[in-house]
């Protein structure tokens, strides 16, 4: 009888825990892949898949003026990460260039308080290759890196900026960068953000 009782408990309580289970499982399932679908803005070509994995889309910020150094903006500046997959059985080149986000500037109305590009240091990181620092400035035409993606492979980039520890400008100043992350690929078609799809997925 005791045995009896005891089997009817272990199964009860085996009940419950496999409930309480399903419960936990189900919603955290369902919060990750939103969470990450508001995060993912697909472009697909022939060629390539591109995937800004940030909430901000292809576009880069900096709002205040923090001078560092460049050991100290790999470590603490936002990294704005991107996927690019290819889709072909062949080798394709593609580059990335960072231009001013000419649009946001005109909203923001500020022009007169742009970080010259000669004072902002930006870093490019494909998949666990060395990071390539430049001065923003420096880039011809606004080519950060130049690339060629084996055939249906994956390349993982993470790109940085910050302010240059030699800036002289005023430590703490609101003063503002704008830029916008392109993708081009070998017939110079470019990736870009379509702002329906973008606040869909963002609802």
């Amino acid at each position: 009888m005791y045995s009896e009782i005891r089997k009817r408990e272990i199964i009860k309580n085996t009940i419950f825990i496999i409930f309480i289970l399903i419960l936990a499982v189900i919603p955290t399932h369902y919060i990750y892949y939103k969470f990450q679908g508001n995060r993912d803005i697909d472009f697909s070509s022939e060629s390539l898949d591109v995937v800004y994995h940030e909430t901000s889309g292809d576009k880069l910020t900096i709002s205040k003026v923090t001078p560092v150094t460049d050991s100290v903006g790999l470590s603490s500046s936002k990294a704005y990460n991107i996927s690019i997959k290819n889709n072909l059985t062949e080798r394709v080149n593609y580059k990335i260039r960072i231009l001013q986000d000419v649009e946001t500037i005109l909203e923001d109305e500020c022009e007169e308080y742009l970080i010259p590009e000669d004072d902002i240091r930006i870093s490019v990181k494909v998949n666990k290759k060395e990071n390539k620092i430049y001065n923003l400035s420096e880039l011809e035409d606004g080519v950060l890196l130049e690339n060629t993606i084996e055939a249906l492979a994956n390349n993982n980039i993470a790109i940085r900026l910050w302010v240059n520890q030699d800036s002289t400008l005023p430590r703490g100043a609101f003063l503002h960068y704008h830029g916008i992350i392109q993708v081009v690929e070998k017939d110079y078609s470019i990736a870009i953000i379509d702002e329906d799809e973008k606040n869909d997925g963002l609802e």
